[in-house]
C-alpha cells in the first residue's frame, strides 16, 4: 500500500510537471490557459504545484486546451514507448473523487497513432467532457463487464456487455453508470 501511494503521488507530481511545461512552452499566463479551459486560475495553480491531484474532468478540460488526448498528457508523464507492455508495467491513473480507474494497455507512442485503454467506473459515476481534445477522435469502445451509458454527438446509446459503440467526437461526451453497478471497458482510440 505505501508503495503504491509512493507512485500516485509521484504520478501526480510528474503530471504537475509536465502541465507546467505545456503552458510554458504555449507562453500562456494562468490566466490564459483558465480562459481556454475553464478551469479557474486557482485550481491550474494548484495542480501545477502538485498541490491537489487532478480529475478526469480537469485533465479533460486541460488536454482539449492543449489539443491533446489524455492519453498522450498520460504518456508524457509515464515514459518511453515499448513494443511489449506486460500487465504489471501499463501505468495505472486513478480519480478516486470520481470512482475512474484507467489502465494504459497501450500507450501512444510518435510512430503509432492507436492508443488503448482499459478502464472501469464504479457505479454511479459520471463523466463529462465538454470538448474533444481534437476534433473527429476516433473511438471504439468495448463494454467488457456491467453497464455503461454513452453520450456524444447529442445521442445517448446503452450498452450491455460486449456491445461496441464507435464514433468520432466533436463536441461534448459522457459516461455514465447506474447506480447498481459499475463498467469495464476496453477504448481504442485513433
Amino acid at each position: 500500500m505505501e508503495n503504491s501511494l509512493a507512485t500516485e503521488a509521484s504520478i501526480d507530481q510528474r503530471i504537475a510537471q509536465r502541465l507546467k511545461v505545456l503552458r510554458g512552452e504555449r507562453g500562456w499566463s494562468l490566466d490564459e490557459l483558465a480562459r481556454r479551459s475553464g478551469v479557474s486560475r486557482a485550481t491550474l495553480s494548484r495542480l501545477e504545484n502538485a498541490e491537489v491531484s487532478p480529475t478526469a474532468s480537469v485533465l479533460g478540460k486541460l488536454c482539449a486546451a492543449y489539443g491533446l488526448t489524455m492519453s498522450r498528457l498520460m504518456h508524457m508523464v509515464e515514459g518511453d514507448f515499448r513494443p511489449l507492455v506486460r500487465r504489471d508495467a501499463q501505468p495505472v491513473w486513478l480519480d478516486p473523487e470520481v470512482g475512474f480507474r484507467r489502465r494504459s494497455v497501450s500507450p501512444p507512442s510518435q510512430t503509432l497513432a492507436a492508443e488503448g485503454l482499459e478502464c472501469e467506473l464504479e457505479s454511479g459515476t459520471r463523466i463529462a467532457y465538454d470538448e474533444p481534445p481534437r476534433p473527429g477522435l476516433e473511438h471504439h469502445l468495448l463494454l467488457l463487464d456491467g453497464a455503461l451509458t454513452v453520450t456524444v454527438g447529442g445521442q445517448t446509446h446503452v450498452l450491455r456487455p460486449g456491445d461496441c459503440l464507435r464514433y468520432q467526437l466533436f463536441g461534448p461526451s459522457a459516461f455514465e453508470t447506474p447506480a447498481h453497478c459499475g463498467a469495464r471497458y476496453v477504448l481504442f482510440m485513433v
